[in-house]
């Protein structure tokens, strides 16, 4: 009998929790299994599969090339099922249709809002659920299907088999500091004199900090002084408040922020642009509902839609 017509959601649950504790005693006093009668059904699902899943040593289980492609494949089923399960609880509570956004810190404010009130719109019993997080865990949770688009920069974004990404625009990278700043004053900036000042920039590893490093080096310069490293977009933003710190933003990041006199393009720009863009799972069949929220997200993005503060909502979702 094919494995797969035996196999249940409870079963794959178990199989992630071997994965994660690597033990069979331990998998089976969290399941409150009996530890003879999961070791007999492991081997009954290596069997059926024809292939061990789980090399076994001294110091517990190791998920074999075949095991890791069925945890891969249990992860999506299970977030998929949550997703379902979501889905139904949103239909309950007067909810037609249910999407899970997920965007960098780092990712244009205005954008993301913008397509998703847009969609709205389209969609007006739709609910929305709007994640942050870096995009290496952002893309990871895709793949699992927990999320159904994820926006972000793809400056250093590596392809995978599994999704389909797109660059929405491109764009610079600029200098900010707080109203007032002693920049604001001089007409010529060079990196010999942004060199005197300490810096907010986000971690190594982080897109935009990769830019900032390169165009160090490009540059030639010395070292810049990199007081303080955050990945928190509003916070970096207050960081600079009440102090002559510097620090690099987006384009558009600079301009929605600079709208709102929260900080100040110093007008120096990177020799180095940047890309934002949105990735999804690679599926044979969409559904429409997703295909509508990534044209919202196009539609945003030409639109570069800034809203003055105070704007009603009604008049955004009519725009």
């Amino acid at each position: 009998m094919d494995w797969t017509r035996r196999i249940r959601v409870q079963h794959l649950e178990v199989l992630l929790k071997l994965a994660q504790t690597g033990s069979i005693s331990e998998t089976a006093r969290l399941t409150f299994t009996a530890q003879p009668a999961l070791s007999k059904w492991l081997k009954e699902l290596e069997d059926g599969i024809g292939a061990p899943l789980f090399a076994r040593h001294a110091r517990g289980l190791t998920p074999t090339e075949h095991g890791q492609m069925l945890i891969h494949h249990a992860q999506r089923v299970i977030a998929e099922m949550k997703r379902a399960h979501e889905s139904l609880e949103s239909i309950s509570q007067g909810h037609a249709l249910r999407m899970t956004i997920g965007a960098s810190p780092a990712s244009a404010p205005n954008l993301v809002p913008a397509a998703i009130l847009q969609f709205l719109a389209k969609y007006p019993k739709a609910s929305i659920e709007l994640q942050e997080d870096t995009m290496h865990h952002l893309l990871e949770r895709l793949e699992q299907g927990e999320l159904d688009v994820v926006i972000g920069r793809l400056d250093n974004y590596i392809p995978r088999p599994s999704l389909r990404h797109e660059v929405l625009y491109k764009e610079a990278m600029r200098v900010i500091c707080r109203p007032g700043h002693p920049l604001t004053q001089r007409r010529e900036l060079s990196w010999e004199v942004l060199a005197e000042y300490e810096w907010v920039v986000w971690p190594k590893g982080t897109p935009i900090r990769a830019r900032l490093d390169a165009a160090i080096s490009a540059a030639g310069t010395r070292p810049l002084h990199y007081r303080i490293e955050s990945s928190s977009l509003l916070g970096n933003l207050w960081l600079l408040q009440g102090n002559d710190m510097l620090s690099v933003a987006s384009e558009r990041v600079a301009e929605h922020f600079s709208q709102r006199g929260l900080i100040v393009d110093s007008g120096f720009s990177l020799d180095a642009s940047g890309a934002l863009g949105m990735c999804w799972r690679d599926e044979s069949d969409p559904a429409s509902s997703l295909l509508e929220l990534h044209e919202c997200l196009r539609r945003a993005a030409r639109q570069r839609l800034l809203p003055p503060p105070g704007t009603p909502l009604e008049e955004l979702l009519s725009t």
